[in-house]
């Protein structure tokens, strides 16, 4: 389960140009970390969250 504070990968370590996730209510929420508040937020439901990871997965 995400936390309802946003996150981004560890893996990113220092990096500012990275996507960070949060849940809320009952999407995910994604934004662009670079962007902080100011960026754009997409929600996804479950269902097309879980694809998406399918997807990244594969490339």
């Amino acid at each position: 389960m995400l936390s309802r504070e946003w996150k981004k990968s560890t893996r990113s370590a220092a990096q500012t140009d990275c996507v960070e996730l949060r849940q809320h209510a009952d999407t995910i929420q994604v934004r662009d970390s670079k962007l902080g508040d100011a960026s754009p937020i997409l929600d996804l439901d479950t269902a097309t969250y879980t694809a998406l990871l399918a997807e990244l997965k594969r490339h």
